[in-house]
């Protein structure tokens, strides 16, 4: 059937116009959801029982380094130096075609398995084309809806993002095409505005880290010329000043938190705070399966625990004694999670929230609720009972569909076995 009916469940919406959460069915016509509410009508539809289960928006990592999943873990006592250097010094210029691909999909599961239906997929390691072709093939291979960010091999400063690679790339209907670029910490100032209007003239997101510095002179030009807006979307942000916060912020454009790998590895303290001093909020990325856990939602508990934690010790400076309040919601991560993940790569209008005319993403979870909205933040892969992406179930009854998983562990495995002696030798 092409109609879905899902009744019983417990509901966080994430849309501006109705109770935080709620009993409500979610009326499903092939990939679009009709309608959010209490005793719709099921003519015509399959009805699915979730008594006792919670749904939400589909999660999205809005940050995530997929090529990199054949070495899960190996850099988890690397600092930012010992990652520059082993992953993209050393080992790298050995991935193989075949390695880009198996790293996306088997990254890209894992994200299903985890309740990510959106994942911005931040590849950096495209040397020829047959790379490029590989990523997006795995990527596509999965199910997921992804926005495959292009990136290159790190170059010289003044190395323009090579878009005539780009414009050979095709999307589809989960599939979204834009562009990593290495932006205006990394660039020259004439480079960084080339790549910004290059990627303005093609109506793409463009993405950049910046951590660990002050903004150069890059930052100024980018504005000056008119291309900071909301298809901006900057990576982790630390060393950027509160002025040039509110100078992104004001301009539509987003910055993706990566709170484990940013404290971990010293990129400098996430901006959620300084965010949210203006009005605005973090989507969250995992980063890269090498160093940290690709669960967007232990990023959410992270980020939220890390901010809490500087509120209630600037509160104790400032008074001398505990605050009274939680300065952050479990409602405002999620959100972070879902609608402002959805935002930075530029598919709010699609994802994010469960609404009338939004797409069918979403997670159901099976987990006890007295409190919705702490069940959903503190879930893990086992409490993910099922997965929807546009219509289409990914996950059901625990277990991921359509996808041979003894295949693509034992692909991943001898792509390790490839690639882990130019790490450790």
């Amino acid at each position: 059937m092409s109609r879905t009916l899902l009744r019983g469940a417990q509901v966080i919406s994430m849309a501006p116009n109705r109770p935080d959460a709620e009993h409500a069915d979610i009326l499903i016509d092939g990939d679009t959801i009709v309608a959010v509410g209490e005793n719709l009508d099921a003519t015509g539809a399959e009805i699915v029982d979730v008594t006792g289960r919670i749904i939400l928006p589909g999660l999205v990592n809005a940050h995530l380094h997929t090529w990199q999943t054949a070495l899960r873990g190996v850099g988890t006592d690397w600092t930012l130096a010992d990652y520059l250097g082993r992953m993209h010094g050393a080992v790298a210029r050995h991935y193989r075609p075949e390695d880009m691909r198996i790293g996306t999909l088997a990254g890209a599961l894992d994200q299903l398995d985890r309740g990510t239906t959106t994942l911005g997929d931040w590849c950096h390691n495209t040397p020829t084309p047959d790379h490029t072709d590989a990523a997006l093939d795995g990527l596509r291979a999965s199910g997921i809806r992804g926005v495959f960010l292009h990136g290159t091999p790190y170059s010289a400063p003044d190395a323009t993002h090579p878009f005539s690679e780009v414009d050979r790339l095709a999307g589809g209907p989960l599939l979204t095409i834009g562009v990593a670029v290495r932006g205006p910490q990394l660039s020259t100032p004439d480079t960084a505005v080339a790549d910004f209007r290059a990627a303005a003239e093609r109506g793409l997101v463009v993405s950049m880290h910046q951590s660990g510095g002050e903004p150069g002179p890059g930052w100024a030009a980018v504005r000056d010329a008119g291309l900071l807006g909301p298809a901006t979307n900057v990576v982790h942000g630390a060393g950027l000043t509160d002025d040039w916060l509110k100078t992104l912020v004001d301009a539509g454009a987003t910055l993706t938190s990566t709170p484990e790998n940013e404290l971990g590895q010293g990129h400098g303290f996430p901006v959620t705070g300084h965010l949210l001093r203006l009005g605005a909020a973090p989507s969250l990325g995992t980063d890269t399966d090498a160093v940290t856990p690709a669960d967007v939602l232990s990023a959410a508990r992270i980020a939220l625990a890390h901010q809490r934690g500087q509120d209630h010790d600037r509160h104790r400076r400032d008074t001398g004694s505990f605050s009274l309040t939680a300065t952050i919601t479990a409602k405002q991560a999620l959100a972070w999670a879902t609608v402002e993940g959805a935002r930075a790569l530029g598919l709010a209008d699609r994802v994010g929230r469960l609404d009338a005319g939004m797409q069918a993403d979403l997670v159901v979870i099976d987990a006890p609720a007295p409190n919705p909205f702490a069940t959903a933040l503190h879930a893990t892969a086992r409490d993910i009972e099922a997965v929807m992406i546009a219509g289409r179930w990914r996950k059901r009854d625990h277990t991921l569909l359509d996808v041979g998983l003894d295949a693509v562990r034992d692909q991943l495995r001898h792509s390790t076995a490839h690639l882990l002696p130019h790490v450790t030798g």
